[in-house]
């Protein structure tokens, strides 16, 4: 596949209704609302034919579209809620877009929560993406910190471990870490996927997952009050580099 034969839309969504950060997708970071990060990123990608952002505020639209994405609409409300699952926004947007003359091959979800996710990653995941044959979607994923085969439920004062693998005689569990299987888990900072899995599969993952591994702070997730005090240090400290960002900071309009 080239570059050239598929076309990829960015879908960055940013609903209203956080409730562990209020606002997590608009409030400052550095200089400017975190969502802009995303926007700045996809835009300097030059991979995208749009950039389009998901949201239920005018608000988050006005913010959005000041940084150069674009909102042709907003997500209905009954798509907006705090459990409403991905495959629900994702197929009422690329919906919507096809019905307005706008159809894409492929898409990318961008969250607003990773900002450390600079344009050449985005452009790496891509290409990587159009050079392997037969995937369905590309997934963000980093080395698991703690190993699930050390992870327990917990029923009253009995618990079981989460995987029971390995031989009887050595589970995972009763295991030392350098012979356990190395083990990924996925980030937030970006997935791409055929639009064909969502239209005829109803998933935005398919059958066929590809990895891309992220380093550093790619994959970093702000989601969460002490997330957002790293965030900010991680800036201040210059461990983490934010996108560049043309435009001036955002004022709001009254």
């Amino acid at each position: 596949m080239s570059k050239k034969q598929h076309t990829i839309v960015a879908l960055i969504p940013a609903r209203a209704g956080s409730k562990r950060v209020p606002d997590k997708n608009i409030r400052r970071l550095a200089d400017h609302p975190l969502i802009a990060y995303s926007i700045a990123a996809a835009l300097q990608s030059k991979i995208f034919k749009a950039v389009i952002v998901s949201t239920d505020s005018d608000r988050y639209a006005d913010i959005a579209r000041h940084y150069g994405a674009e909102v042709p609409f907003l997500r209905p409300a009954k798509i907006a809620g705090d459990t409403s699952p991905d495959i629900d926004w994702v197929a009422y947007t690329l919906d919507r877009l096809r019905k307005d003359g706008q159809e894409f091959d492929c898409f990318s979800i961008l969250r607003p929560t990773s900002p450390f996710r600079l344009p050449g990653t985005i452009q790496k995941a891509w290409d990587e993406f159009l050079a392997q044959e037969g995937v369905d979607s590309l997934r963000a994923v980093e080395k698991c910190q703690q190993h699930p085969g050390k992870m327990w439920i917990v029923r009253g004062n009995r618990m079981m471990p989460l995987l029971s693998m390995g031989p009887a005689e050595q589970p995972w569990h009763s295991s030392q870490y350098p012979s356990l299987p190395e083990v990924y888990v996925q980030n937030a900072s970006l997935e791409i996927a055929k639009t064909r899995v969502v239209f005829k599969g109803k998933t935005i993952a398919g059958n066929v997952l590809m990895p891309f591994f992220t380093k550093n702070y790619e994959g970093f997730d702000v989601n969460s009050d002490y997330d957002w005090n790293l965030a900010e240090n991680l800036v201040k400290i210059a461990q983490a580099k934010l996108p560049a960002i043309s435009q001036s900071p955002y004022v709001r309009k009254e």
